[in-house]
């Protein structure tokens, strides 16, 4: 049971009651939180987080709000806004750049072009934050996290720590973490760069945003639903399946790409979710593998 006057005490005109989720989602679908606080560093963050520990209230970090689903009927409990957003670029021989855990994927790869420093050209066209890619490994047009990871800067129970990449025990969108019941929050990470040209880096990402945003759908959506099973890709097999543009309610399973699921507006999160159960169960019937989620369900769910 959420304790608001307690929460109330500790955070003051910080707290908000009763927010609408769906506005901070990138699939624009979601119920509301009992509490919302919003952050503006990784100190304030690192703060928030050891304050919510200390008064034993549920919460869930919130970045971009890509790779989620927020239930209709919302979150019990408060969700923590991360808007860190603090980046600093150190261009010597080694080239790197450190990033607090809010602070836009995308955005960041875009900025490192500006330095002329290559390395996250992969990244241009990965919606979400630092922290969504630590914790889980995002990649894509074969770079991925582990491969620019040089640290990544968690508060535990116990102290501020750097983790290196080795600790990540980073596999295919997933990490450590993700298994681990560890207390954490990531409020910051050090990626590698290499030295190139604005010119050349520019180039690229432009490449990888026009070949992304010819296979990708646009409209509302929270990423790639399905992991890529070995061997093969989550959206050929629901193509394959006949499931292309299926729809329930206002959500479709795009006919685009159908590892994509969007939000034609007014949609349901219970629409997606029959929709996700739709296709693991017709993908399974067919050829006998399970899809499993790349997005995470947040929020209360009717199992």
């Amino acid at each position: 049971m959420l304790n608001l006057p307690f929460l109330r005490s500790a955070f003051g005109e910080r707290l908000q009651e009763n927010v609408t989720l769906a506005p901070f989602t990138s699939a624009r679908i979601g119920g509301t939180a009992d509490a919302l606080v919003t952050v503006g560093s990784a100190d304030e963050l690192g703060d928030t987080v050891a304050r919510l520990w200390e008064l034993g209230a549920p919460y869930i970090i919130l970045g971009g709000g890509s790779n989620v689903l927020v239930s209709d009927r919302g979150v019990r409990g408060v969700v923590v806004l991360n808007r860190a957003k603090d980046v600093r670029f150190d261009s010597g021989d080694q080239p790197k750049v450190w990033a607090e855990s809010g602070a836009g994927f995308s955005s960041l790869a875009n900025r490192a072009a500006e330095h002329g420093l290559a390395g996250l050209e992969w990244a241009a066209a990965v919606p979400g934050t630092v922290g969504g890619a630590v914790y889980g490994n995002a990649g894509a047009f074969g770079g991925d996290m582990a491969g620019n990871l040089i640290y990544a800067e968690l508060l535990t129970e116990n102290r501020r720590e750097r983790w290196p990449v080795e600790r990540m025990e980073y596999g295919y969108r997933t990490s450590v973490l993700k298994q681990s019941t560890l207390k954490f929050v990531i409020l910051a990470a050090e990626m590698r760069l290499n030295h190139s040209t604005k010119e050349a880096v520019r180039f690229k990402i432009g490449e990888f945003v026009s070949k992304r945003k010819s296979t990708q759908p646009p409209g509302a959506s929270m990423g790639s639903m399905f992991k890529n099973p070995p061997g093969d890709f989550a959206g050929r097999l629901i193509e394959v399946a006949g499931l292309k543009g299926a729809r329930i309610g206002n959500a479709e399973i795009s006919a685009v790409h159908g590892n994509f699921f969007i939000n034609h507006g007014d949609t349901k999160s219970s629409e997606i979710r029959k929709l996700i159960e739709m296709a693991q169960r017709t993908v399974a019937e067919k050829f006998g593998v399970k899809l499993e989620l790349e997005i995470e369900l947040i929020g209360e769910w009717d199992e």
